[in-house]
């Protein structure tokens, strides 16, 4: 049989019977089910190496930016209590974030409302 041709094309065609097409058909199913399990598994340990990379530089970044805004509230603490007092300060600092973390948190919540009822219509229509 010639490395060109498949195997069920072949010149002696007539001469092979239906098992063993059946059988050729099912080693080649095979064949291609391993090899698509292999290559699925190295997608995955690919995937799975990045994602700790990312996690990883995700995780500094977001701990460097806590820092920065701390540092940030600092200064506006220490600005503000030559005008106003270091008690005073203090508290508008801590109304000001509370403030806005207020307003973070209503976003969010309307942010969820909105994806929830997109869901809920999306299951209600066939």
């Amino acid at each position: 049989m010639a490395d060109d041709q498949p195997p069920l094309i072949a010149e002696d065609a007539a001469e092979r019977s239906l098992v063993d097409d059946v059988r050729q058909l099912a080693s080649d199913g095979r064949t291609l089910l391993e090899a698509e399990l292999a290559y699925q598994k190295s997608r995955a340990l690919v995937a799975g190496q990045a994602a700790k990379g990312v996690a990883g530089w995700g995780g500094l970044a977001l701990a460097l930016v806590f820092f920065a805004l701390m540092a940030l509230v600092l200064g506006m603490v220490l600005v503000l209590a030559e005008a106003i007092g270091a008690l005073w300060a203090t508290i508008a600092a801590f109304l000001a974030l509370l403030a806005i973390a207020a307003l973070c948190a209503w976003i969010a919540l309307r942010r969820w409302q909105r994806a929830s009822a997109q869901l809920a219509d999306s299951e209600v229509r066939p």
